[in-house]
């Protein structure tokens, strides 16, 4: 069975699709349907985010949807930039923009205090209109200097302390395993499993 997915990124419905592996959903994006509508992320939580981009797509395709919305939360910023992760320093700006900007906040906290973690929160609407939310969490700290090239977004950044290695050095199983939105999508899809 299709599962549209709330996103134009490929990357993410990629990571979707490895860990649907097994079930009966395929996951695909929104855009490649051709469906594209304004959506205003204007809630003040990643559920609500989520919430916001599932109906406005399930009220075009009245099929299964999810959404998820998911980003970086910084302990030492009082969360930031949490919901607005995506959008941190501007809409069109680069992560290595958005790393230098962490960095610069961070600047007098000491390496050990730089804790965070990254959040998913994802929504479901089934063709019948009910609809459930989940979350998965993976703590870690932000180390200043890039490594890794799996993964994308802030991966490169957040270092793992339990496994030694940023999210960006794991190969595709263990991250999916281990992270936010691999957590957060197992509980998907034992919700969308044991009806």
């Amino acid at each position: 069975m299709n599962l549209i997915v709330a996103t134009g990124n490929e990357d993410k419905v990629r990571e979707i699709n490895e860990i649907l592996k097994g079930s009966d959903f395929v996951a695909i994006s929104m855009k490649s349907l051709g469906i594209n509508p304004e959506i205003d992320e204007n809630a003040d939580s990643f559920e609500g985010n989520a919430l916001i981009k599932v109906r406005t797509v399930h009220s075009i395709t009245q099929d299964y949807v999810m959404a998820d919305d998911s980003g970086l939360c910084i302990d030492a910023l009082n969360g930031a930039p949490g919901i607005f992760s995506a959008r941190f320093c501007g809409e069109n700006s680069t992560y290595e923009e958005k790393f230098k900007k962490i960095f610069d906040l961070l600047k007098d906290v000491p390496a050990e205090k730089r804790t965070a973690q990254f959040v998913c929160a994802i929504a479901v609407v089934k063709p019948d209109g009910s609809e459930f939310t989940v979350r998965g969490t993976v703590d870690g700290i932000l180390v200043e200097t890039p490594q890794g090239n799996n993964g994308f977004g802030y991966d490169p950044i957040f270092y793992v302390p339990e496994y030694e290695m940023t999210t960006a050095q794991m190969d595709p199983e263990l991250k999916n395993k281990i992270s936010h939105r691999g957590k957060a999508l197992n509980q998907m899809v034992a919700k969308l499993v044991h009806k």
